[in-house]
């Protein structure tokens, strides 16, 4: 914090400077559409263009990689379902159904929690069950591998969607989107303007669409929340498929 104080006192203090400098050459410019006015208007225009496009892109590449590890997450356990059919009957069984559990549960309970960035530590020791349970199963080395093998790609996919449901823009991204887009609306209020009847209208009208969009960078910003929320759908279709499999068993 006192670095970026530091660097806004700095380009301040450059522009004092620079004004003091040179305030006998050239012409004084007072005019809200003047150079200055002008230069300071794109300028920011431009600012909050590439801060707004960074609060778009970042949550949008992160719900984009959220819904890829859910896939991910939903056929690690469609194959740990399947290598579940070499334990034997009563080992089978139990982990058959620890795993329709745990994706139900992670569906039911625990999807709402990621819309606060949350997770709940039930999933994790439900899997932590599973895994002591494969392991102490009555199984040659090769087959016991390949089970615990799968139990832990469903647990690697478990972490990255923990991941994915804490991630948020970069700290005072969003601030800074406010600050730049508060800014480009009283913009020529500052510079000297004082714009009356029709012609506050199309200043109105891009306060409110600035507005729209500034709300929208704030809705998007977690994975499995707002307009770009990442839904249960393929652990749904899992359940589905573990009926399947099971059935043709």
């Amino acid at each position: 914090m006192l670095a970026l104080i530091a660097a806004v006192a700095a380009a301040v203090a450059v522009v004092a400077l620079t004004a003091f400098l040179f305030r006998k050459l050239g012409t004084e410019d007072r005019d809200p559409g003047g150079p200055s006015t002008g230069h300071a208007g794109a300028m920011l225009s431009a600012l909050f263009l590439l801060v707004f496009a960074i609060a778009i892109i970042v949550p949008w590449t992160t719900a984009d990689a959220a819904r890829q590890n859910t896939f991910a997450e939903g056929q690690a356990a469609v194959e740990t379902y399947w290598a579940a059919g070499d334990l034997p009957e009563a080992d089978q069984l139990w982990v058959r159904q620890s795993l329709r559990d745990y994706v139900q549960f992670v569906v039911r309970d625990e999807w709402p929690l990621m819309a606060e960035g949350r997770m709940s530590p039930e999933g994790g020791a439900r899997l932590d069950a599973l895994r002591t349970r494969v392991d102490a199963a009555q199984l040659d080395d090769d087959t016991k591998a390949l089970v615990l093998d799968k139990v832990e790609e469903l647990s690697a996919a478990r972490s990255r969607r923990a991941a994915d449901a804490g991630t948020t823009p970069p700290a005072g991204l969003l601030g800074l989107t406010v600050l730049t887009g508060v800014v480009v609306i009283i913009f020529p209020f500052l510079a000297g303007a004082r714009p009356r009847g029709l012609t506050l209208v199309p200043l109105m009208a891009m306060a409110g669409m600035l507005g729209v969009g500034v709300y929208l960078t704030w809705d998007i910003s977690r994975a499995f929340d707002g307009a770009l929320a990442v839904g249960p759908e393929a652990l749904r279709t899992v359940l589905q498929e573990f009926q399947r499999i099971a059935g043709g068993a």
